[in-house]
């Protein structure tokens, strides 16, 4: 039996719907971010910088393209453990909740020994210290720490909300209130005492009323037993990419530099893709854009992201946009504030996207914007 103070476990089995297309064939936090990252390389890498050496990965939902990237290397120098649903003595079934999820991966926590469990999610962008957070519970004697943060007003009944008092412990926690009482969103990220949390899980998985969910069921019931929980502060960065637009604006926050990905003091690890060097034409223009490896442009690049093996032909242009690895962007060709999906194909001299939402091309079916048709399927 081996100990380490506190283990992670990520969550990261979502299917994330809003996001369409993009996760038709890929659980959410496998998702392609920045032209070189997968949303699961933020709580890893995290994880590593916060000086934490064990965590496990919870899958369930399209969980191949997650698993291979996972296994191909470990950047994240973390001892990393694969946990999709099994069959156990007493049987077994898909996760139900995210609180059924920790609890059939027990026995992985029990490994270890460890007198805290921190739960994340595998879907956000973010870089944050959990070390910190994990002193701030300690010296609270804390029960569980939810990490917060400050959200508009007219966005917080989209969270769980913790309502709190000016010493941080709070006294109540909606999940996604109507009318809520506090702008305190729950990040999903909480540090909880294991063996407390333990006995809570076997008596959840006992209420045949239970959603086994944490913000639903857990924290409420923790309350109400008198338990004490508490709000840690986080004022940096963090966006929850669950819909096309939230995906897109972090892409443009990258390019803004809202959040940095050249800080050597945390970096965000990632698996390479192994391709060849990109190759830039000199009759080609790029301002304020990522280009990355295998990419071949010919044209004009301006304010976008541009993922591994990329080809952009001679007289298109692109602006505002995020293009997903191996996709061919033909002659010609205008795309504006749209997501071009992996390995799609703009015929040339199609317009995409220009207008106020943001276009997802690629799909099977095609579609019809203002601008015109776009050949092949968006």
């Amino acid at each position: 039996m081996t100990r380490t103070s506190c283990v992670a476990l990520v969550l990261a089995g979502g299917e994330g719907k809003r996001l369409g297309e993009i996760t038709s064939k890929m659980a959410k936090p496998a998702v392609e971010f920045g032209g070189k990252f997968r949303l699961i390389d933020f709580p890893l890498s995290n994880c590593t910088n916060s000086g934490m050496d064990v965590a496990g990965v919870v899958t369930q939902y399209e969980p191949l393209a997650l698993h291979s990237y996972i296994g191909a290397a470990n950047p994240w120098n973390l001892e990393v453990t694969l946990l999709p649903p099994y069959v156990q003595k007493d049987g077994g079934n898909w996760y139900q909740g995210t609180a059924h999820a920790v609890y059939q991966n027990r026995n992985f926590i029990d490994h270890y020994n460890p007198e805290y469990v921190l739960i994340l999610s595998g879907d956000h962008v973010y870089k944050m210290d959990y070390s910190r957070m994990l002193e701030f519970h300690q010296r609270k004697e804390a029960d569980v720490t939810i990490s917060v943060i400050e959200v508009p007003w007219d966005d917080a009944s989209r969270y769980g909300i913790a309502n709190a008092r000016g010493d941080g412990s709070i006294y109540e926690f909606d999940e996604k209130p109507v009318v809520p009482k506090s702008n305190l969103a729950s990040m999903g990220i909480y540090i909880f005492n294991w063996s407390m949390l333990k006995s809570c899980l076997d008596d959840d998985m006992n209420d045949p009323r239970s959603s086994h969910d944490f913000g639903k069921d857990i924290l409420p019931g923790l309350l109400w037993n008198g338990k004490r929980l508490y709000a840690y502060p986080f004022h940096g960065y963090w966006r929850d990419v669950g819909t096309i637009r939230s995906l897109w604006e972090a892409n443009m926050d990258l390019l803004d530099r809202e959040i940095d990905f050249c800080d050597t003091d945390w970096p965000i690890y990632s698996v390479s893709a192994n391709s060849s060097p990109h190759y830039i034409a000199p009759e080609a223009s790029i301002h304020n854009s990522c280009i990355h490896d295998g990419c071949m442009v010919y044209g004009e690049v301006n304010h976008s992201v541009c993922s591994s093996n990329v080809s952009i032909g001679e007289g298109s242009v692109i602006k505002d946009a995020v293009i997903m690895p191996g996709a061919k962007i033909g002659r010609n060709v205008r795309i504006e504030r749209a997501i071009i999906l992996n390995n799609a194909t703009i015929e040339d001299g199609s317009v995409v996207g220009c207008a106020e939402e943001i276009v997802l091309a690629g799909e099977r079916r095609p579609i019809t914007t203002d601008f015109g048709k776009i050949p092949g399927g968006v």
